[in-house]
């Protein structure tokens, strides 16, 4: 029997050594209370102006801890003090002497492969970026020469290959305007110029980014982002071909850089839903609960805790049958989810994801117009949100995400299709002075299978969306405007209608 159990235990050694290392996060216990905040003078001055507390999250990883680990010849991927967590790959062997350690917590594995929500790649392309500042009224912010001046934006996202030198954001370049650059998926390259380094076709997507948030071709005098005058920090999180579950505490990991440089505006058109090699693995549509990700709880917390503005795209998984949800960080209450909207009648493009059932808040938060995917859609309301926080510094995250989502053409009738509806910049100006908005919502009741209503319109079509209730959309149609008048059939189950004029918005309650 002795020599059995030896064999058996020879095996089992064998098998452990020849075992795929696996990545973890390494929850650790505490902090030194005695570490100052790994803050800049930046940020603390906007922590005290926004009248936010500097906690322990604020404070560093404990560097003995931290050698500690070193020790056991841990390598460490990223270390996040907002979760008091290391991420590192580790073998059976240190997995099992991490574990013991007095002051780990946790030892929690990374799902191994995760694929992002589906985006567009490809060059930039004006006549397709510009209908939609037109959509968004962008000259009520010109006139007021309202052009995010002075407004530090992150942006997040998977490469920013030829960022300096496209024609439309080349003027960024020539005065400064990208401040600082971090590679987060080829780290410790810190040589790797993210302007001149093309691994996959993914690393031209966050410089269509770019150009959806303040894009300008002086030559044809034409505008394709609203927040041109803005500074920016590019962050790479995202892999390209090669997507993992690491990608997501690369994107804690440029977060929380971001919150210490004072950046309290972000842009992340990056989604992830599903896709592992191992569809046991998978996100299931039941987790976009807004909690359940790291990168949600994240979120969550910077816009808690450290009065940033994230604005993340829906995602484009509307017509996939088998998720059709937003992915996350979408699902985080605190950020803004933007959806995409077709050009003529602003109600939900097939692509757009949807907001879930379950959540007790309304996702997608807003719209706008967008060809290439919800990617797109999110830098338009961050050049929009810009705007902004350089007509009023003082507006906190919370304030400055209501404006946005009472100027938008829906509001207070939201659904999970397109949020409130597209932003208008006249009507954020108004909120913004605290001028009166003229009324242009109402509701009506209505009874029975057919409806005939005189609508004040110049619309030749007009958005309808069928509800099951208050907020969930059954399905969406265009009815024609004849002679001042719509005409539309109530389905079974139908509770609430709401009617989409543009300029105005009808709620019918159906009794």
């Amino acid at each position: 029997m002795v020599r059995i159990s030896s064999l058996l235990l020879f095996l089992l050694l064998s098998l452990s050594t020849q075992a795929r290392p696996i990545t973890y996060w390494i929850l650790l216990t505490d902090k030194q209370v005695t570490d100052k905040p790994a803050l800049s003078p930046s940020a603390l001055a906007n922590r005290s102006s926004l009248q936010l507390p500097i906690d322990d999250t604020d404070r560093p990883v404990s560097a003995t801890y931290l050698d500690k680990l070193t020790q056991l010849g841990v390598q460490i991927n990223c270390r996040s003090r907002w979760f008091n967590a290391v991420s590192a790959t580790l073998t059976p062997a240190q997995h099992h002497q991490v574990s013991q350690l007095p002051f780990v917590r946790e030892v929690r594995p990374i799902d191994p492969s995760i694929t992002i929500a589906s985006r567009s790649t490809g060059h930039i392309e004006q006549a397709k970026l510009a209908p939609v500042m037109s959509q968004i009224q962008a000259a009520a912010f010109a006139t007021e020469n309202l052009t995010g001046r002075f407004v530090q934006v992150g942006v997040v996202d998977a490469g920013f290959f030829g960022a300096d030198s496209a024609a439309v954001l080349k003027p960024i370049a020539v005065r400064g305007g990208f401040r600082q650059v971090r590679d987060y998926v080829n780290r410790p390259n810190t040589k790797n110029n993210l302007f001149r380094t093309l691994e996959t076709m993914s690393d031209m997507h966050g410089t269509e980014v770019l150009a959806a948030i303040a894009g300008y071709d002086p030559v044809g005098n034409l505008q394709l982002g609203l927040g041109y005058d803005a500074t920016f920090y590019l962050a790479r999180t995202d892999a390209g071909n090669r997507e993992f579950r690491g990608e997501e505490d690369n994107w804690v990991q440029a977060i929380e850089w971001l919150d210490s440089l004072g950046v309290r505006l972000v842009n992340t058109s990056l989604g992830y839903a599903k896709g592992f090699s191992n569809p046991s693995e998978n996100y299931q549509p039941a987790q976009m609960d807004g909690h359940t990700s790291l990168i949600s709880r994240a979120a969550q917390l910077a816009a808690d805790k450290k009065g940033m503005l994230i604005i993340v795209s829906a995602g484009n998984e509307g017509d996939d049958r088998s998720w059709r949800i937003i992915s996350t960080p979408a699902d985080a209450e605190g950020v803004i989810a933007v959806g995409a909207t077709n050009s003529r009648l602003w109600n939900r493009i097939g692509y757009s994801s949807i907001g879930p059932e379950t959540l007790a808040y309304l996702k997608p938060n807003v719209s706008c117009f967008s060809l290439y995917g919800t990617s797109l859609a999110a830098p338009v309301i961050t050049g929009f949100a810009a705007c902004l926080m350089q007509a009023n510094p003082k507006l906190t995250n919370r304030q400055v995400r209501t404006l946005i989502e009472k100027s938008s053409h829906l509001y207070p009738y939201g659904n999970n299709f397109v949020g409130y509806g597209v932003p208008q910049a006249s009507r954020a100006l108004a909120l913004l002075r605290g001028q009166e908005l003229p009324e242009t919502a109402r509701s009506i009741n209505a009874s029975g299978k057919v409806l005939t209503l005189p609508v004040d319109t110049a619309e030749t079509l007009v958005s309808l969306f069928h509800k099951k209730d208050a907020t969930h959309v059954l399905h969406q149609e265009a009815v024609k405007v004849s002679n001042g008048k719509i005409t539309f059939r109530r389905s079974a189950d139908v509770k609430q209608t709401t009617i989409d004029l543009k300029t105005q918005v009808i709620e019918v309650m159906w009794e």
